[in-house]
């Protein structure tokens, strides 16, 4: 069995129908999962990583766990506490969803410190262990399916900054090749750290080209101040999350616009 925490999300929705069309038996977890939110005969359970006692049950008898960091949360939970709820139920591999900014953003508290504290956990839970640490999703885009469907305009700021944003079915991909390789070695992923990137820079000007082309019809890029971003991103992150966030929208570190061949060098 192979618990799936954040399962509604970008990643975790992936996830779930590659590891299910595979034959492999799921429980797919996240606060307020539903029915409507699996496949047909998958096990759903409702769960909330900041309380790990919600966990304890999904864990008994389980192999693996693949263990989102909590996003936005991430702060709020205890990682030793979910980790010895999975060793006692018998998992003996986790594979971590955490972030690249663990190691380009060392300083940021959303980003490294709190981000580092999960992976250390992880690392020395005494379980068979890999970690994934993505940069920016594609799937950040949606934030703009409203003014794009309304306005035909994509709003976003430093419009010719170019970052190598990844598919989160990517990174399912991933996630489910070392989940599925059990064993000691866990397909020699075991004490792994895979950084997972698209397989080129794109920027939002271009990104707003793709969706017209994809579309048929003229979109307008409208290029929003560091401010007036920064307004937009509070409705739905912490502050300490925008500013970051907004740090590597617009000033990225060589490292952050570094193309990795993980995920090719994985699948």
């Amino acid at each position: 069995m192979i618990i799936v925490t954040g399962a509604t999300g970008n990643v975790g929705r992936s996830l779930i129908g590659i590891l299910t069309a595979a034959g492999e038996a799921v429980t797919a977890t996240s606060r307020g999962i539903t029915e409507a939110d699996v496949p047909r005969g998958v096990r759903h359970r409702q769960a909330d990583l900041t309380d790990a006692e919600t966990l304890r049950p999904l864990l008994d008898g389980a192999d693996a766990l693949f263990l989102q960091n909590g996003g936005p949360s991430a702060h709020l939970i205890d990682p030793h506490r979910i980790l010895d709820a999975a060793k006692a139920g018998g998992v003996e591999r986790v594979v971590l969803l955490s972030s690249q900014g663990v190691a380009t953003r060392p300083e940021s508290l959303s980003h490294g410190q709190v981000g580092r504290a999960i992976e250390e956990a992880v690392q020395q839970s005494g379980l068979h262990w890999t970690i994934l640490r993505p940069g920016g999703f594609h799937s950040n885009a949606y934030a703009w399916a409203e003014p794009v469907r309304a306005y035909r305009t994509v709003p976003a700021p430093f419009g010719d900054v170019g970052l190598p944003t990844v598919d989160p079915a990517d990174i399912a991909e991933v996630a489910a090749v070392i989940l599925r390789q059990g064993g000691a070695g866990a397909g020699g992923h075991s004490g792994g750290t895979y950084e997972l990137t698209g397989p080129s820079l794109v920027t939002p000007r271009r990104q707003t080209q793709a969706i017209a082309e994809a579309l048929g019809e003229p979109v307008r890029f409208e290029e929003l101040t560091r401010e007036e971003a920064a307004a937009r991103f509070l409705r739905f992150m912490p502050e300490p999350v925008v500013e970051t966030t907004l740090s590597i929208l617009g000033e990225p570190t060589p490292a952050e616009q570094r193309v990795s061949p993980d995920i090719e060098r994985v699948l």
